[in-house]
């Protein structure tokens, strides 16, 4: 009996703590992907998440090669996708700094690279 109720216990508490472990908005893809390399500069940067975002506290931060800014206007946001235009600034390494609410109030954030033409 001690067995069943020691089995019951922490099955429940694996049950109760699985679903927090997926509770939060995590880049799932991007286009120009994660780190990858593409042939000419991208007018628009599109990030995918694991869950649906809330659009007033979700953003991206894009520089070009040089450092500056590059993202025209705030990010569009659609269920779980974050879309924001970007000016082209020529070949070299962009950094993309994104930060993300997902809509059941759990915060990620997170960084990578893409580079355009060759390395």
């Amino acid at each position: 009996m001690k067995r069943i109720l020691i089995a019951s216990t922490v099955a429940a508490l694996a049950f109760l703590s699985g679903p927090q472990a997926f509770a939060h908005a995590f880049l799932d893809h991007a286009t120009p992907p994660v780190g990858g390399t593409v042939a000419s500069a991208p007018r628009e940067l599109t990030l995918s998440f694991t869950q649906n975002l809330e659009p007033a506290f979700s953003t991206v931060q894009v520089t070009g090669p040089n450092g500056a800014s590059i993202a025209q206007g705030k990010a569009r946001i659609s269920g779980n996708t974050m879309h924001v235009s970007i000016k082209a600034a020529g070949p070299g390494t962009y950094h993309v700094h994104w930060h993300a609410l997902s809509v059941d109030t759990h915060t990620t954030q997170g960084s990578y690279e893409f580079h355009v033409g060759g390395r």
